[in-house]
């Protein structure tokens, strides 16, 4: 088959450039992101009880937590000697290389921290937290396809994408792989759609448990197209990871199963009174 059937790609990662600064489409595939999470959270957070301070500080260091844990974990497993050669490496997410279970757990700690420290809603926090996740995370994978960094192993199939920019990440100029990035795109927009359907209908922590889920499910599934290396019994390093996190929410599951409902208070939180 030709490679006029193919995807071709020839986009630049580079979007501009303002003076020696480059701004590439990944950091912005970012910002978009977090810009179209935040507006669609926002009102089931406030119907979950959360106020505008508990709201926009939270979202300013799960920002910041989720963007440093998900670079940090992925320099832990890509290397982590080649970047301590060049620190400045590390902290360049404009090139691409997030892992996004780094995020997830770095943003969960920083929630616990709130919740420990502030008084924040836990369950609240991280229910709302699930949804604008997945699909802020749909966005940065706008960034993956223009950038070539998430790709499948080559392919023959009529969707497969060539990358011809010279600046591009791809493994090869010129050779057609899967889409992988494309597909989690598709899974993240998907797996929203169902988590936004059930955001009314469970009590508090259930849809964080459901995202957790699910998301570990979909990574086990879509690192098989993916070209990664394998690290024990045919399985990737995430899918490995997402068995231990499965685990890991099927006891949180249980813990929950277990504790008396809880009342979700959907009182604005500026027109509660405490007792004096």
């Amino acid at each position: 088959m030709g490679t006029l059937a193919y995807i071709t790609i020839g986009i630049s990662p580079v979007a501009f450039a303002i003076g020696p600064f480059a701004v590439h489409w990944y950091g912005l595939g970012y910002v978009l992101g977090i810009a179209v999470a935040t507006w669609a959270v926002l009102p089931y957070a406030r119907q979950r009880g959360l106020s505008e301070d508990q709201i926009w500080s939270t979202l300013t260091w799960a920002t910041v937590g989720g963007l440093a844990g998900g670079r940090l974990y992925y320099v832990v497993q890509n290397g982590f000697g080649s970047f301590l050669r060049d620190p400045v490496s590390i902290v360049a997410i404009w090139q691409g290389g997030m892992a996004f279970y780094g995020a997830i757990f770095a943003v969960v700690l920083v929630m616990l921290y709130l919740s420990l420290r502030r008084g924040y809603p836990l369950a609240a926090l991280l229910d709302a937290g699930s949804l604008f996740a997945v699909l802020g995370q749909a966005f940065g994978r706008l960034g993956n396809i223009v950038n070539g960094d998430i790709v499948g192993y080559p392919t023959h199939l009529p969707w497969g994408t060539v990358y011809t920019n010279p600046l591009s990440l791809a493994p090869e100029l010129g050779v057609a792989y899967q889409p992988a990035a494309a597909y989690e795109l598709i899974f993240n927009l998907c797996f929203f759609a169902v988590l936004y359907r059930l955001r009314h209908g469970l009590r508090p922590g259930w849809l964080f448990v459901i995202y957790i889920a699910g998301y570990s499910v979909g990574q086990f599934g879509l690192f098989f197209f993916r070209a990664n290396s394998v690290l024990a019994l045919g399985l990737k390093q995430a899918q490995w990871t997402a068995i231990v996190v499965l685990l890991a929410d099927a006891a949180i599951a249980v813990w929950l199963a277990r504790r008396p409902a809880d009342r979700v208070d959907t009182t604005p939180a500026e027109l509660r009174t405490t007792p004096s």
